[in-house]
Formats: C-alpha cells, sequence, structure tokens
C-alpha cells in the first residue's frame, strides 16, 4: 500500500470484543473500530500497526 491509498478496513466479518474490547477477528479496540470511518488516512494506518501489534502478542505461533 502506498502513502496515497486509502488503507482498507481490516475487518474480516467476525465481530466478537474480547474482556479487553479487541476484536477478535481484526485486532481493532471498540474506539478503534467506531473511530475507523472518520479517521484520516494517517490515523487509519496507526491503528493497523497497532492491530498487527496486537495480533502478533496475541499469537503463540511464530510462522518462518
Amino acid at each position: 500500500m502506498s502513502d496515497r491509498e486509502e488503507p482498507a478496513s481490516p475487518c474480516i466479518s467476525v465481530c466478537a470484543l474480547d474482556v479487553n474490547d479487541i476484536c477478535l477477528g481484526c485486532y481493532r479496540s471498540a474506539q478503534e473500530i467506531t473511530d475507523w470511518w472518520m479517521a484520516s488516512d494517517e490515523e487509519k494506518r496507526a491503528i493497523l500497526e497497532r492491530c498487527e501489534e496486537r495480533r502478533q502478542d496475541d499469537s503463540p505461533i511464530r510462522l518462518l
């Protein structure tokens, strides 16, 4: 994705929040899900980075 493209939503239609209000499908917080549609492209990229960090922290399996 180039810096000019609008970041796509990470939603995979598995909408279930854990006890920390993190979606089990896309790893966005409830607040990030709510804010997504009004967020700037820069804010969306930051959300996606946090989602990836959460996903990696959540997965005990590391692929090479």
